[in-house]
């Protein structure tokens, strides 16, 4: 009976501990969005500079829709809504990324990038 009432006992602490380890990496803490805010806004000052083989118009589009995401992101950070903030961030960067997938930013960097 002892013996099973221990196992029972760390059979819930292990349940527990990962419980606890798995809602310490789904949380977007300040630190966590502070990074990303850092990557996507150099990414955009690097998309910014770089060459592009379409025309401006289609590159001016990329770079507004870039900027209004990133403006969401800022926009909702300042009214403490981390998961608004985080997915306006991921929008962005996701423009950021097509864009360098498709030559609308010419790019070579694999730490900003995913092309």
């Amino acid at each position: 009976m002892v013996i099973e009432k221990l196992v029972m006992e760390s059979v819930y602490m292990n349940k527990l501990a990962k419980v606890k380890a798995v809602s310490q990496v789904d949380k977007i803490t300040r630190e966590k969005l502070a990074k990303y805010f850092a990557i996507t806004r150099e990414a955009i000052e690097k998309a910014i500079k770089a060459r592009s083989k379409f025309n401006v118009e289609i590159r001016e589009d990329f770079l507004d829709m870039i900027q209004r995401y990133y403006s969401d992101a800022v926009y909702f950070e300042g009214k403490s809504d981390m998961v608004n903030a985080f997915a306006a961030l991921n929008y962005a960067h996701g423009w950021l990324d097509a864009g360098a997938r498709i030559g609308v930013f010419v790019v070579k960097d694999s730490r900003l990038f995913a092309a």
